[in-house]
């Protein structure tokens, strides 16, 4: 069994939460164990490092979406000794920040970047928990390119394949 089938195990579904008809996929679980909490972040660093074919870490950052984000991006760039940057909801970060606001099914949110932590030549990896429609992940890219720097790569640790976000990547 490799990394990734056995991160998958740790994944809880929890039907019609938080609404009826939606699927929850809860990743807190990988956490709770320690054996899978690693594994979740060899498994990410070796992917940027081998998949991604990345020898020259050079201005490369880890963006976390909050707040799932922020459970293994930290880690993942520790690893990688690059710095790490949250993104954040609007009204959560101090100083100057970059704003990018987007759609939801249910409405409008807003993201926001301190503008003093991206900068033109950074090379960003973005990391969130999961993957649905993409809006987050979208809003996100927009958001860091609006500091300058570029996006090589989003990594999740779930995707929900059939509501094609990856779609709103391209």
């Amino acid at each position: 069994m490799n990394i990734w089938e056995q991160i998958e195990k740790k994944i809880r579904d929890f039907p019609d939460f938080p609404k009826k008809g939606i699927m929850f996929k809860d990743v807190l679980p990988i956490f709770l164990d320690p054996n899978s909490h690693e594994l979740l972040i060899t498994g990410l660093v070796n992917y940027v490092q081998n998949e991604m074919k990345l020898a020259n870490l050079d201005n490369v950052v880890i963006c976390g979406i909050e707040s799932r984000g922020f459970l293994f991006g930290p880690a993942v760039a520790a690893k990688l000794k690059v710095p790490f940057v949250p993104i954040r909801k609007a009204g959560k970060l101090p100083g100057e920040c970059v704003t990018k606001s987007y759609n939801l099914e249910y409405g409008q949110d807003s993201l926001q970047v301190q503008l003093s932590s991206l900068k033109s030549g950074d090379r960003v990896i973005i990391m969130d928990d999961l993957l649905a429609t993409g809006g987050t992940m979208s809003a996100s890219c927009d958001l860091v390119k609006l500091t300058g720097a570029d996006v090589l790569a989003c990594l999740v640790i779930v995707e929900l394949s059939f509501l094609e976000g990856q779609r709103s990547e391209e």
